[in-house]
């Protein structure tokens, strides 16, 4: 279909052609990280609408771990739509819907190595993709490392997300500032504004959740 196609241009806007599926791609980005900061339930369909087109994006600008990564986020939009509807009868809120909570130190620490460790089997697999499968991936990955670690640590915050970890968003802030400077380099401009307002709300998010870890203790005071 041409509305998957990148080639196929909505409008243009300063010089630049923005397509259809970059700009409901951004569109739908947007109104699901907004919904998560709120801790907002619907965030999670939004999400499933914005994987499913940024995974077409991805393998048309050569993004190739990022457009992997899509196949995750799919899968994971809908465990965490499970995971905040249905808590157990503890870890309820006011809401009847998953408390917002933090990681253990045991579990940072599991966090750091892994995104590491990722980061590097990730990328040296990235970097040779064109090589071991060069029917499917006709030109080199465009930056397999960084692009490795958005993917990586996307993955990890994601787990979190889900489990409503106030930590994700500390790593969600990492990860948009690396791919904000990276889609700007590949030249799709929208997703680099997307991944730049995308910081603003996860410094949000950060705040916004630690306010309503807050709010239980004084609920139950």
């Amino acid at each position: 279909m041409d509305f998957f196609n990148i080639d196929h241009i909505f409008f243009s806007v300063w010089n630049y052609d923005v397509s259809y599926l970059e700009f409901f791609g951004l569109i739908s980005g947007i109104i699901a990280v907004v919904l998560s900061a709120l801790a907002n339930v619907w965030s999670w369909p939004a999400g499933i609408i914005n994987v499913t087109l940024s995974f077409f994006l991805f393998f048309q600008v050569q993004l190739y771990p990022d457009m992997f990564l899509q196949i995750f986020f799919f899968i994971t939009n809908v465990m965490g739509w499970w995971r905040w509807t249905h808590p157990k009868p503890y870890e309820e809120d006011r809401k009847h819907e998953l408390k917002i909570s933090f990681l253990k130190t045991s579990e940072l620490i599991l966090v750091s190595a892994a995104g590491i460790a990722g980061t590097l089997l990730l990328g040296l697999f990235a970097e040779n993709l064109h090589e071991l499968f060069p029917s499917v991936f006709t030109k080199p990955s465009a930056a397999p490392y960084l692009d490795s670690f958005i993917t990586v640590m996307s993955i990890v915050a994601t787990i979190y997300l889900i489990q409503k970890k106030i930590e994700s968003w500390v790593i969600w802030l990492l990860v948009d500032v690396i791919a904000t400077y990276l889609y700007f380099s590949r030249d799709i401009k929208l997703y680099g504004v997307l991944y730049l307002v995308l910081c603003f709300i996860a410094a949000f998010a950060l705040w916004n959740w630690v306010r309503e870890f807050r709010s239980y203790r004084k609920h139950h005071s």
